[in-house]
């Protein structure tokens, strides 16, 4: 036999990958199809409409109800709680489950509630008992009641760079692919103080377009995509930022907190931007005009498209 099913354990389903585990009072209907590898804890309950990928590790109390699709490698910890109908009421069945997606690499902490029809992106991290209201962006790190981003699992520290003396400037390479850091000369008397910089020399491009982002509510997340063309200058003018920069394989957080310093995003960048302070307003200027087909919402496309660039 390819899987192994505790003496205690009842698993009905034929379509058991090779290697897995299902231990004592778990109970898998006919329909669930598990991968390889996986571990499925005891007193653990999988409905029929139920995919688990490969290496899937669920701990136990949890219950995977219809329309849950979990992709490889994820952890579910103990008690997490799945929902699949917004609205639901005892011997009333909707048309069709809310459809629910784990994707790879995620992680799910002790006794979290996911709503209905969410998705949770690739390597998001849950916290233990946090209330998740709304789909999680890739590599989030969700907290609290309801959940919000708290951060981003980047594998290193948040980069806010000592400010320079004035008249002096630099651009920092960073971890992430083209991504500069570059920090301006401030000129400050009894007049006051200020900051300049010079397209196509500082700024790598010449702009043909600016816009600005404020009164954003802290919790909120914005970016989340990439462009195909357009390269982007964002300068926090007051307040203070966080921005994540993903180039398909290596990301890096950065803090922009003041108008001397400024992040270049070249094209094929991931980008997301959090953690606005109160007063914070953000000035990006863009080498393109808007184009919305010039835009990668979807974290999966970007990463195959970032591929066939390697590949071309």
């Amino acid at each position: 036999m390819s899987h192994f099913v505790h003496p205690a354990g009842l698993c009905e389903s034929q379509t058991v990958g090779e290697g897995t585990r299902v231990w004592a009072f778990a109970h898998v209907l006919p329909g669930a199809r598990i991968g390889a590898d996986c571990n499925i804890c005891d007193h653990v309950f999988i409905e029929n409409d139920v995919v688990l990928g490969d290496r899937v590790t669920v701990k136990c109390g949890v219950q995977l109800w219809d329309g849950l699709r979990v992709g490889n490698d994820v952890f579910i910890g103990p008690n997490a709680t799945f929902t699949n109908d917004r609205f639901p009421r005892s011997k009333q069945y909707p048309e069709a489950f809310a459809a629910t997606r784990i994707e790879h690499h995620a992680s799910i902490g002790a006794n979290a509630t996911i709503l209905p029809g969410l998705t949770i992106g690739q390597y998001a991290m849950v916290g233990a008992g946090a209330v998740v209201t709304h789909s999680v962006p890739p590599y989030a790190i969700v907290v609290g009641n309801p959940g919000r981003i708290v951060g981003y699992a980047t594998n290193n520290a948040a980069v806010s760079p000592e400010p320079h003396a004035p008249h002096v400037g630099s651009t920092t390479d960073t971890g992430v692919h083209g991504v500069q850091l570059r920090e301006f000369p401030i000129f400050e008397d009894m007049r006051g103080a200020l900051t300049v910089g010079n397209f196509a020399s500082e700024v790598p491009f010449i702009p043909n377009r600016y816009f600005m982002v404020f009164a954003v509510p802290s919790k909120d997340v914005r970016g989340e995509h990439a462009h195909k063309a357009c390269e982007q200058f964002l300068i926090c003018v007051r307040g203070s930022v966080r921005v994540v920069a993903d180039d398909g394989k290596a990301r890096q957080e950065f803090v922009l907190d003041g108008p001397q310093r400024g992040l270049y995003l070249p094209a094929m960048t991931w980008a997301s931007q959090y953690a606005y302070s109160a007063d914070a307003v953000l000035l990006v200027f863009a080498s393109h005009a808007y184009d919305a087909d010039d835009y990668i919402r979807d974290y999966a496309t970007f990463l195959a498209q970032v591929g066939e660039q390697e590949n071309a």
